[in-house]
């Protein structure tokens, strides 16, 4: 303790007194700086969290970050972004554009009658009377060509009651009864058609719509349709029609070399605990660079063991692409010959990228974050340009120019390590890097690994836009009912079709077959069959 001596004090001592007064100060101040040091570290560390925690809650959702990196690595990591922030005017599209969802060029002359197509089109004829033409020509005049232009007219949701009347016949000698033939029914006793079903479907799983809201919108239409029969309705459908189709993409999800994988959280009211207890919505997609058509299947569970995955797991042979979830790695050294796991290079930027955008631009230039930025920004850089070379030549590429790259990185993350405290947001990124190592170099082996899990995080995505909305999952088969109806959907939008139209087309062809045993039938319903009709179909990408 430092205490405090006048000179009168200090007179009394001798010289060696006075000597051992100072040194018991000077230890004495050592340690207070010592504390001091501490003390304002842990602040910074705080502040730092604090700061993070700031941007997550109120900052942009954005992970681009305008940081000035040396020419080498001055690259842009979202080009979407950037493509949006300096357009500059937005141009109001054509009728062409709107129709054909097309807006990134100017349409040829003679392609509009093909930009229409399959699209009704109600004709207006504007004249002038014979009096007016009389006034102005005299009754002497010509009819030009038509000057036509067109606009896109709304018409919101219409209802029609259907009315079947079967045939009933009766033999004059026998008195047998017979009826004509009456069409599939998806519920026996129940007003609701493959159309209807299909827009509740595209509402809640497409547009995120709660059910409550569905039900007031089919109010305003003098459509009294309670939320309840609603969800009897999808729950029903999904387990006896949808499911079918749901286990045949699984099957031929296992035929993909490379898979995507995420969770996301969520509540299940009555599961047998507490509301507040964590379920989980598990997506497993298809890569992109499996030669096969995307296929997105997500799955339902009450928690987050790593049993979950193995299961749906069990029969799938090659690379799992996630986050650094230890659950996926524990199934791979369990199958060591069978599965691998790559990480994704999105996440160990995550961290580093975060404490940037807290920080702001002037504060974050000069720091270990900025410069694991741009390290990781250079290694994205650089293999993007690869994306269009054959599987041999990406190898060899990735191999030349990648690797140094993710060399250099690991090497500079290990020797600035001890640099930063270990609880700050940098040493937690750093220790995030060293531990997936192994997984995040995986990806330069095999040419049809990508550097990231953004594809699963995008599938997965609509889910959670939905959660937000809705917020609870009231029973676990209305849980389960929604994984069958989102891996529907997402697979559909994947695969370049009208969700409403697919949804309608399999809710008619499904009750045709369901009460045989042959499933074949499925071939030509799956998302990406090239024998699905033209209106379940996109005109463009």
């Amino acid at each position: 303790m430092i205490e405090n001596y006048s000179v009168n004090q200090l007179t009394k001592y001798t010289k060696k007194e006075i000597i051992d007064l100072f040194l018991n100060q000077q230890e004495s101040l050592k340690l207070l700086r010592g504390e001091m040091e501490l003390l304002n570290k842990n602040m910074n560390l705080l502040l730092e969290q604090l700061k993070v925690s700031n941007q997550a809650r109120f900052g942009s959702s954005s992970e681009k970050i305008d940081i000035e990196i040396s020419e080498q690595l001055q690259l842009c990591f979202n080009e979407a972004e950037v493509t949006i922030a300096t357009a500059g005017e937005i141009a109001e599209p054509t009728i062409e554009q709107v129709v054909s969802g097309h807006t990134r060029r100017v349409k040829p002359q003679g392609k509009r009658d093909a930009d229409l197509e399959g699209l009704p089109i109600r004709v207006e004829e504007h004249f002038l009377s014979e009096e007016k033409l009389q006034e102005l020509f005299g009754g002497s005049y010509r009819r030009l060509p038509d000057e036509v232009y067109k606009k896109l007219d709304f018409h919101p949701a219409t209802f029609e009651v259907v009315e079947h009347h079967v045939a009933v016949y009766c033999g004059n000698k026998n008195q047998t009864i017979v009826r004509a033939d009456r069409p599939s029914e998806l519920l026996k006793n129940s007003i609701v058609t493959p159309s209807l079903l299909a827009a509740v479907l595209n509402a809640k799983y497409i547009n995120s719509l709660p059910l409550y809201r569905l039900e007031q919108e089919f109010k305003r239409y003098d459509v009294n349709i309670s939320r309840q029969v609603m969800s009897n309705w999808v729950i029903t459908g999904s387990e006896r029609y949808l499911s079918l189709l749901y286990d045949r993409m699984h099957d031929e999800l296992y035929k993909s070399h490379v898979l995507h994988a995420d969770e996301t959280p969520f509540k299940v009211t009555k599961d047998g605990r507490d509301t507040m207890t964590n379920s989980y919505m598990w997506v497993y997609r298809s890569g992109k660079d499996g030669g096969g058509p995307p296929a997105i299947l997500y799955e339902y569970q009450k928690t987050r063991k790593s049993d979950h995955p193995a299961q749906f797991l069990k029969e799938f042979q090659g690379v799992v692409v996630c986050d650094g979830y230890q659950s996926y790695h524990k199934i791979a050294n369990e199958r060591p010959d069978e599965l691998k796991v790559a990480g994704c290079w999105t996440h160990a930027r995550r961290r580093f990228a975060q404490l940037c955008k807290a920080l702001g631009k002037e504060k974050a230039k000069g720091t270990l974050a900025e410069a694991a930025v741009g390290q990781i920004a250079a290694i994205y850089h650089v293999d993007n340009s690869l994306s269009d070379l054959k599987q041999d030549e990406k190898l060899r590429e990735r191999q030349l120019h990648v690797k140094p790259l993710v060399e250099a990185f690991f090497t500079w993350v290990k020797a600035n390590r001890h640099t930063v405290p270990e609880k700050s947001e940098t040493g937690k990124a750093f220790t995030y890097c060293i531990n997936q190592e192994q997984y995040l170099r995986t990806f330069l082996e095999d040419p049809t690994v990508p550097l990231d899990n953004n594809s699963a995080e995008i599938a997965i995505r609509s889910f959670c836009v939905g959660k937000h909305n809705w917020h609870l999952i009231d029973t676990i088969n209305g849980a389960k009912a929604s994984a069958i109806v989102y891996s529907i959907a997402e697979t559909a939008k994947a695969n370049n079709l009208k969700p409403y139209n697919y949804f309608k087309f399999i809710l008619e062809e499904i009750p045709k077959y369901v009460d045989g045993k042959d499933t074949k039938f499925l071939e030509d319903l799956l998302p990406w069959s090239p024998n699905l009709p033209d209106e379940c179909k996109k005109q463009s990408n």
